[in-house]
């Protein structure tokens, strides 16, 4: 996945907005205020940052060794920096960004969440 087809699935997703809220190179994507993806455009090949359930972040460091690590300049427990472009299948890469999405989803306030599904 390049990172045009990465921006273009994050956006796609209901109640995102994407902005540059640290410095002109991270590109952050957020739900409803709360952030569940960057990536600095900088990296070639491309990489994202992705929130990740901490158990299931250990079995996808040892599957894909090299290719998901522990989250650069973040938790370490709760995110995961993906390689975007190499050796990893489509598939698993967009399974993570719902994946990322989803984990923020769930923990926005009622109030939000009902903002987000009338939307």
């Amino acid at each position: 996945m390049n990172i045009e087809e990465f921006r273009n699935y994050c956006i796609s997703k209901k109640g995102v907005t994407e902005s540059f809220p640290f410095d002109e190179k991270t590109l952050v994507f957020k739900v409803m205020g709360k952030m569940f993806a960057l990536t600095g455009l900088e990296y070639n090949p491309a990489q994202a940052n992705l929130k990740c359930d901490p158990e299931r972040s250990i079995e996808l460091r040892e599957e894909y060794d090299g290719l998901i690590r522990p989250g650069y300049h973040m938790s370490k427990v709760h995110w995961n920096t993906v390689e975007l472009e190499i050796n990893l299948p489509h598939e698993l890469v967009l399974e993570l960004i719902n994946h990322s999405y989803d984990l923020v989803v769930q923990n926005l306030t009622k109030k939000l969440q009902a903002e987000l599904d009338s939307l």
